[in-house]
């Protein structure tokens, strides 16, 4: 039997980034693109160019700069959203896509839309048509399509054929369908669709039931060429498939699915799986499938001692195929600026001679703190960087004073970057608090008149050893709905938790327009 090749669509910069304070700003954006480009993936969904300049902007910058995938942009059945997708994609050429999609489910059809079935099926088949006007390759998703009636399913699938759609995505939108259901709605469409083998079929899945990627399998079982997902799951409610997952899934048992092939560089899932999560702030948990810190290891003494003996006792993949153990030669603070400029390039990171030396800078500082500075702690750097264009606020200088018996301290210097003309303004507080952490964040909310509350905090060390950087995650709510991630690191803890808390309140700012208009209540 002939093998066919899968599309991997990744969505992680779209259905991804509507997770809840997983929100990425253009640059974090674009480090993300071109990493799922050395993935190998085979398309980008982008984003949702309607929705916020913001948006638009990032859809037009990953199909100008980013080479290699297929460059989608989602729409609804709506023409100033196909418009603005058309607009978005264009600097891709033909490797530009359009996906739209239509509510096709009866409680969509009755409570979200009030349309009967043949109004919906006129949307539909309006929209492709509108799609294929500006793109020759265009995606049509009927929305909730796992609870939609299988005849409507078929029907409107058949009329966005025949409109022109090139891809059929059916979503469990959800995640309500189990396997069974999910590929026997694929096979029964595919079946009996008109025009059905002359397109590609597309399965996108949510895990409300933890089941996206087994349902994403039974997909391609049933005839599925293209599997779409996010990188670690992430997404709306419980998250998308993982395609970490997927793709090993499909790797390790090509037994199961000799039909398919793909063209995903496995070496690159760990890199990948880092970059985003440190550019979203959400930290993978531990014992999550491929990527987690726990996926190859063996703590039971029955279980080390035969993964010594014969490594497939207890490990159905190798843990370095996908990027796990491979360590690079740490650098050292006497390390120069070439040869941390070849390391980053390794690394997949591009950087104007501007922010190499900006980077460089701080290389040096952390390289007098402590031993070794691994490739980790080279990815923080980066990412710090990658939010200095937006600073507001800066940190110059902090002190703490705790202990037992001693009330909790923060002395904190800031710095205000400055208007059109003129040097940045320095600003000075201390505060108390509950701890000194708690001592720090209040400080710096009474200098930038800021108010965040906190609602998650997390730290991590980012490399191995005592002198290791701790990474800190915080989300913070900032009154109107405005929940916002920041991320900071140091090998000071305190300092780490102050950066990260900043990092948020620059955001504030980043999202101005979005609090005026809370405020007004537009």
């Amino acid at each position: 039997m002939n093998s066919e090749r899968l599309l991997i669509y990744d969505t992680t910069l779209r259905d991804g980034e509507q997770c809840p304070g997983a929100s990425m700003n253009l640059r974090e954006k674009m480090e993300v693109a071109r990493q799922l480009a050395r993935l190998g993936v085979d398309v980008i969904e982008a984003g949702f160019p309607v929705i916020s300049q913001g948006d638009f902007e990032a859809v037009s910058a990953i199909a100008r700069e980013v080479r290699g995938p297929i460059i989608t942009g989602l729409a609804r059945c709506v023409p100033k959203d196909i418009e603005a997708a058309a607009r978005a994609i264009k600097p891709a050429g033909k490797r530009g896509r359009i996906h739209v999609f239509l509510g096709t489910s009866k409680i969509h059809r009755q409570f979200k839309f009030g349309k009967a079935r043949d109004e919906i099926l006129r949307l539909a088949v309006e929209g492709v048509k509108l799609a294929r006007k500006y793109c020759r390759n265009v995606q049509f998703s009927p929305e909730d399509g796992s609870r939609t009636e299988l005849d409507f399913l078929t029907q409107i699938v058949e009329a966005a054929i025949s409109a022109g759609a090139t891809t059929i995505n059916i979503p469990d939108t959800v995640g309500y369908a189990t396997p069974k259901e999910y590929g026997a709605m694929f096979a029964h469409v595919i079946a009996n669709a008109r025009g059905a083998r002359d397109v590609v079929f597309s399965a996108h899945c949510h895990d409300d039931l933890g089941m996206a990627v087994a349902n994403s399998l039974s997909a391609v079982q049933n005839g599925v060429r293209q599997v779409e997902g996010t990188i670690n799951g992430i997404g709306e409610r419980a998250g998308n498939a993982a395609l970490e997952e997927v793709i090993m899934a499909l790797r390790t048992r090509r037994d199961a699915f000799t039909s398919v092939e793909m063209g995903v560089n496995v070496r690159e899932i760990m890199r990948t799986s880092r970059l985003v999560s440190r550019m979203c702030g959400f930290v993978v948990q531990r014992n999550k499938a491929i990527v987690g810190e726990n996926a190859f290891a063996h703590s039971a003494g029955i279980h080390q001692d035969g993964i010594l003996k014969k490594r497939e006792t207890y490990e159905i993949m190798n843990p370095e195929e996908i990027g796990w153990g491979v360590t690079e030669l740490p650098l050292t603070k006497h390390s120069g600026r070439h040869a941390l400029a070849l390391r980053l390039k390794h690394l997949g990171y591009r950087l104007t001679d501007r922010d190499l030396n900006a980077v460089f800078a701080r290389f040096k500082a952390l390289g007098d703190k402590k031993k070794f500075v691994y490739d980790d702690d080279l990815g923080t750097l980066v990412d710090e960087r990658a939010f200095e264009a937006s600073e507001v606020w800066s940190l110059d200088y902090l002190s703490v004073t705790a202990g037992t018996g001693l009330v909790p301290t923060a002395t904190v210097r800031l710095k205000k970057r400055a208007g059109t003309s003129g040097a940045p303004s320095s600003y000075e507080d201390a505060g108390t608090g509950d701890g000194p952490v708690d001592a720090a964040l209040k400080t710096i909310d009474r200098i930038t008149d800021r108010r965040g509350k906190l609602l998650d905090y997390q730290l991590r060390a980012v490399s191995a050893g005592k002198d290791a950087i701790g990474e800190v995650t915080i989300k913070a709510d900032f009154g109107k709905g405005l929940i916002l991630t920041g991320k900071g690191a140091s090998t000071d803890i305190i300092e780490a938790s102050a950066r990260a808390y900043l990092n948020a309140v620059n955001r504030t700012f980043a999202c101005s327009k979005r609090i005026a208009r809370a405020a007004s209540g537009s």
